[in-house]
């Protein structure tokens, strides 16, 4: 018999083999046989959610404690202002940071982050190991913050907030919209892409920095037209101030740095049911965490309710709902198990 003959027989066996043994595997597993239902949400590395790579090709320093990175890749996904991506950072963290750089320049994206001295970590491996040639993942991009269309916009941003709002002025003055900025810092060299703000808008951009004026005035918010559109990004207390500045029944569109912090909660059970398992989550315990124990592989992000990465569809129960980034549609049939909790004692999940 030729050679060549034995090897594939033999390569054949063995596949044979393979095979038998990973039906094995799966008839005694304990999440098999798995129903036949329709896809779930999210949550399974689909979509924008799919890593890539790409490599460090440049760092710039826009401001006093901020790095920006210029991200190199292969066929990157087309955005749109507001949008952001997840760094997979070398530790594992995953960190979200939005795109401030040109939609129109599909060979590279731009993030730039603020240095956090005493925050989960993520923001100090940005600046301290995320240099030229390193090559890295990312996720996204994604947009929950878009730039909807208007005659007018009223920008009020603080600090690094202005990454998801710098590409919005760009295309609000190609455009030829009326636009104003107003602009909060401790300190005109904490504030990101200054000169090239002023340059764009010239007297539109009202700069407040803390060390000169104080704190800014938002008094005028209350008198903006109803077609002039309130674009917020900043620390929880900037957006607080704007949001209780606007006319009644409107609201500024926000950009949280995180998701608002939440407090209390019981032990509930959750129900797989697809895989026909049934968890308990515990009263300081999130679902996500809980659910994770029985389906490892479950994607997640940012753990802070505003990415949307680890949304799920629930099929039975009362939600609490406790993230900073579904609608009112959305929140009929689904959640983010990252911070939303059960209303009652049980929920029933598309997992």
């Amino acid at each position: 018999m030729p050679r060549f003959t034995t090897v594939a027989l033999a390569a054949g066996a063995a596949a044979l083999l393979v095979r038998r043994a990973v039906r094995s595997r799966m008839s005694t597993a304990p999440l098999w046989p798995m129903p036949a239902l329709d896809e779930p949400v999210s949550g399974y590395g689909r979509g924008s959610t799919v890593p890539r790579k790409v490599r460090v090709t440049g760092r710039a320093t826009p401001a006093d404690g901020v790095v920006e990175l210029r991200l190199a890749g292969r066929d990157l996904p087309a955005w749109q202002p507001g949008a952001h991506i997840d760094l997979v950072l070398p530790s594992g963290l995953v960190r979200q940071y939005s795109l401030c750089g040109d939609p129109a320049d599909l060979s590279s994206y731009t993030v730039s982050t603020r240095l956090i001295e005493d925050g989960g970590g993520g923001s100090r491996e940005v600046h301290e190991r995320l240099h030229e040639g390193l090559e890295i993942e990312i996720r996204g991009p994604r947009n929950r913050f878009p730039l909807l269309g208007a005659p007018a916009y009223v920008f009020v941003v603080g600090g690094i907030g202005i990454t998801p709002v710098l590409p919005m002025l760009r295309a609000a003055e190609a455009a030829g919209a009326d636009w104003r900025l107003v602009y909060c810092g401790r300190s005109r060299a904490t504030l990101p892409y200054l000169k090239e703000i002023e340059a764009l808008g010239g007297d539109r951009v009202t700069v407040v920095a803390e060390d000169e004026s104080g704190y800014p005035d938002l008094g005028f918010l209350g008198h903006v037209p109803a077609e002039t559109l309130v674009y917020c990004c900043g620390p929880e207390g900037l957006m607080d101030a704007v949001a209780a500045a606007m006319p009644e029944g409107r609201a500024p569109l926000l950009e949280r740095f995180s998701a608002a912090a939440t407090t209390g909660g019981t032990a509930f059970e959750v129900e797989l049911r697809r895989s026909g398992r049934t968890v308990t989550v515990a009263a300081d315990q999130s679902v996500l965490a809980a659910v994770r124990e029985e389906v490892p592989g479950l994607m997640y992000s940012c753990r802070q309710g505003f990415c949307g990465t680890c949304r799920q569809h629930v099929l039975e129960g009362e939600i609490d709902h406790r993230d900073d980034l579904l609608t009112d549609a959305e929140r009929d049939d689904s959640m983010l198990i990252c911070v939303s909790r059960c209303a009652g004692e049980r929920l029933v999940l598309d997992l």
